[in-house]
C-alpha cells in the first residue's frame, strides 16, 4: 500500500489549496506530548464517527481546519468529508467506508503526519 500512499500524496502535494496544509508548533508538541500512537488512536476514532456513516448531514463541514493534527492532516490528504474522499481517492459516498476503506484513509494521514514532524525537523 505504501507505494498508492506516496503516489497519492504526491498528487495532493501538486494541489495549491492541499498543500498550504502544515502542523504548527502546538501540533507538533501536542504529538510529542501524546505519541503517534494515540494520535492514530484519534484518527481512527475521528474517521469512525465523522466519515464512515453514510449520508451524513453535515458532509463537508464536519472536520475543523484546526485544533488536532489529524484535522489538518485530513485537510492536507483530502480526507476531510466524502466527497473529497470521492473526488481525490475514488472511494464512493454512496457507500458506508469498509474497515478496509478506513484503514487506508488513517494510513495516509499518519504517513503525512510522519512527514509532517521529519521535515519539521530538518
Amino acid at each position: 500500500m505504501s507505494l498508492v500512499i506516496n503516489q497519492k500524496l504526491k498528487q495532493l502535494s501538486t494541489s495549491s489549496f492541499r498543500s498550504h496544509f502544515h502542523l504548527t508548533k502546538k501540533d507538533l508538541d501536542y504529538i510529542g506530548e501524546k505519541g503517534l500512537d494515540k494520535i492514530k488512536e484519534h484518527a481512527y476514532d475521528f474517521i469512525k464517527m465523522r466519515l464512515a456513516p453514510l449520508n451524513n448531514p453535515k458532509d463537508g463541514h464536519q472536520t475543523p481546519m484546526r485544533g488536532h493534527p489529524v484535522f489538518v492532516a485530513q485537510h492536507a490528504t483530502a480526507t476531510c468529508c466524502r466527497g473529497c474522499l470521492e473526488k481525490w481517492h475514488h472511494i464512493s459516498k454512496e457507500k458506508e467506508l469498509s474497515p478496509k476503506d478506513i484503514d487506508y484513509i488513517v494510513t495516509i494521514i499518519m504517513t503525512w503526519i510522519e512527514r509532517e514532524m521529519e521535515e519539521q525537523n530538518d
